[in-house]
């Protein structure tokens, strides 16, 4: 048994499908299935179901599934030490992002990318729920996401901002001279917002529920992106973290209003496994963004008052 064969059974059981997985390797199916066989053959055991397509692993295939994901870890984060003890740290750092914060992931990964220019920054929309799976699973370094909603397991913190809450709705003379409005108010709204798979919609349902309301939603999308383009459309409204201010300042025709009654906020930072040792480059980008006050970027205070 070899590293590459440990590789080949990752890769099948993530994609699913021969080809796929043989293409993910850069290698032809033929050679990823004589890989394949040849791990069964050092274990002594079946792990893959027999089938033309691939029909899932044996209940010993995810017993060797599960330690494959471990010794790859480690093999990759051997390199990853000798690597940096030649002179610099090389690889690529894979960071699962909740959508809600991707305006802002940028303050993290500039200061780091400087520090270390040979690493390649690997970036992924991910939900919170995505995130810890792929902690679990080997397939992420660290994870950015809300740290004091719902249940987080087996991982280290590190807090770098609270997450804040705006109304986007289309300009007019009685919206403009608002300070703040209601989350009883924006109910009444046609609203677009996030689906439910996603946390930051299922906090904001729960802000709705605080304070008695259901609110009129019209549209709901899992893209940031298609959430903007209705925005742009002028028939929409939508409740919207801060920290995208940081990345559209300003929408034609939109004015961005502070969320009131309640006052509410939700803790953002970097997540990482609970393991010993912490991988090189997971603990690197840990050590780089505890040097940075992200808060203090992601307030954009000054944005905030010219809106």
């Amino acid at each position: 048994m070899i590293i590459k064969h440990l590789e080949y059974l990752s890769a099948l059981a993530r994609e699913k499908h021969f080809s796929r997985a043989a293409a993910a390797c850069n290698v032809t199916q033929p050679t990823l299935s004589a890989g394949i066989k040849q791990l069964e053959e050092a274990v002594g055991a079946l792990v893959v179901e027999r089938g033309h397509q691939y029909r899932g692993l044996t209940p010993e295939g995810e017993r060797v599934l599960a330690w494959a994901h471990r010794i790859l870890e480690d093999y990759d984060s051997l390199n990853q030490e000798l690597s940096a003890m030649r002179g610099g740290m090389l690889g690529t750092i894979r960071i699962g992002v909740i959508p809600t914060a991707l305006p802002i992931i940028s303050l993290i990964t500039t200061p780091f990318a400087k520090r270390y220019p040979e690493v390649t920054i690997r970036i992924l929309s991910r939900t919170s729920a995505e995130i810890q799976r792929g902690l679990d699973d080997f397939e992420l370094d660290v994870g950015l996401t809300y740290l004091d909603n719902e249940p987080l397991t087996r991982v280290r913190r590190l807090p770098l901002y609270r997450e804040r809450y705006f109304l986007f709705t289309p300009r007019s003379p009685e919206m403009e001279a608002r300070t703040s409005v209601t989350w009883r108010e924006a109910a009444a709204l046609p609203l677009c917002l996030l689906t439910p798979d996603m946390q930051n919609r299922r906090i904001l349902d729960a802000h709705f529920r605080e304070v008695g309301e259901t609110p009129r939603l019209r549209v709901e999308t899992n893209s940031t992106i298609a959430l903007y383009s209705h925005l742009r459309s002028g028939q929409w409204s939508s409740i919207l973290p801060h920290t995208i201010m940081y990345l559209i300042a300003e929408l034609p025709g939109i004015v961005a209003i502070p969320l009131a009654e309640p006052d509410a906020s939700h803790s953002i930072g970097l997540i990482a496994a609970e393991r010993e040792p912490l991988t090189p480059l997971a603990s690197a980008i840990l050590d780089s963004a505890s040097r940075l006050d992200v808060a203090d970027f992601a307030n954009f205070s000054s944005t905030v008052d010219q809106l």
